[in-house]
């Protein structure tokens, strides 16, 4: 049933044409006008909307293909943050080339860069072998350093691959010299303990040694394998073995041995 408002709406309009069918012509184009720019707006209304409620229909997407779509957004989204991550890895890569070759440049050694490729744990990390070999130029006993101090030694020697003791190493003892006034020498030896790759012992140290915490240690240039100067480390602690024979000490390493990625062998 219609409700009050629309039934009075519709008799107006009722009574409006029959008034428009028995007026004159003039008059009854005057109000046929009239009515026109009365209700034609609301028609064109009604027709407007339903336009525009079609086309919302005809755009909605069914739920399938909304979840196929999220899905491609989340899979390229997850791409874009491997390739970012990527491409982080890559400059921090060039960095640290640069870094290295720029200290190559500064170095007064004639230097040769050669990748870490393998580590042994079997001796807990204290050998290492690398990508370079005899094709390069590689002969045993030649040191191995990064820029920040001694690393080791070329042990064994293959075409294309060296293995590498590191300092700490019962098979790597080193002569080494104290940065102090008296400019002390002693020897650098595997260390009491295997738990901190980054400490090695400092023994045959005089007796009478003015050590103190924090003292550079480098390398002394006596022995024929290792020339003078290298950086190994700082003297971490110190005391006097049994029957005041000789001082020994630990000394905490320049280069960290458990993170190596590329080493220096230095050439003749």
């Amino acid at each position: 049933m219609f409700k009050k408002p629309h039934f009075i709406a519709l008799a107006i309009v009722l009574v409006l044409t029959v008034i428009a069918l028995n007026l004159p012509g003039g008059p009854a184009a005057r109000l046929k006008h009239a009515m026109g720019g009365l209700f034609l707006p609301l028609f064109g209304l009604a027709d407007s909307t339903r336009t525009i409620t079609t086309e919302a229909t005809e755009r909605l997407l069914p739920r399938s293909e909304l979840i196929r779509q999220n899905e491609d957004f989340r899979k390229e989204n997850q791409q874009l943050r491997i390739q970012l991550l990527q491409a982080e890895a890559v400059t921090r890569e060039n960095d640290r080339l640069h870094q290295l070759l720029a200290w190559q440049a500064r170095a007064p050694w004639k230097l040769k860069l050669a990748r870490v490729v393998l580590r042994e744990p079997a001796n807990w990390w204290r050998t290492v072998t690398i990508d370079v070999g005899s094709r390069d130029g590689i002969r045993k006993d030649m040191p191995v350093l990064t820029p920040d101090g001694l690393v080791g030694r070329v042990d064994s020697v293959s075409l294309t691959q060296s293995r590498v003791v590191l300092l700490g190493d019962r098979n790597c003892k080193v002569s080494v010299r104290v940065q102090n006034q008296a400019g002390d020498v002693g020897v650098i030896l595997a260390p009491d303990s295997i738990v901190d790759s980054s400490l090695v012992e400092l023994s045959y140290l005089s007796r009478s040694a003015v050590l103190e915490a924090g003292q550079e240690v480098y390398t002394s240039g006596l022995g024929g394998v290792f020339p003078k100067g290298i950086p190994v480390g700082k003297i971490e602690d110190f005391h006097t073995v049994e029957y005041d024979l000789y001082t020994k000490a630990r000394v905490r390493l320049a280069a960290n041995l458990s993170s190596l990625d590329e080493v220096w062998v230095l050439l003749p």
